[in-house]
């Protein structure tokens, strides 16, 4: 996609030294992916009740959990990640006698 590749161009730019994801970048992911989650949540929830309204009601309230929900999950990858690089780098700095 070409929105993809604008983004990965703007965020590899302001990436720190140890390659860690930025939490704005965290945020825009979490919401790219509950639009395309929600659409898909209401279009699942429409074929199940064939009431649109219900549909709709099902999707607004779990797009506000999932948002959150994927947050504290890419944060706590992101932590893991970082102490994983660290390690290794540790590692890969210490010399054998």
């Amino acid at each position: 996609m070409l929105l993809d590749r604008y983004l990965q161009k703007a965020f590899n730019k302001k990436q720190s030294p140890q390659k860690k994801d930025s939490k704005f970048k965290s945020v825009a992911k979490a919401i790219s992916w509950r639009v395309l989650g929600t659409f898909d949540t209401i279009v699942i929830s429409y074929l199940i009740t064939g009431e649109l309204k219900m549909a709709f009601s099902i999707g607004s309230i779990e797009v506000f959990s999932k948002i959150l929900l994927y947050y504290v999950h890419e944060r706590i990858w992101e932590r893991f990640t970082v102490k994983k690089e660290a390690n290794e780098l540790q590692k890969s700095n210490t010399v054998a006698a």
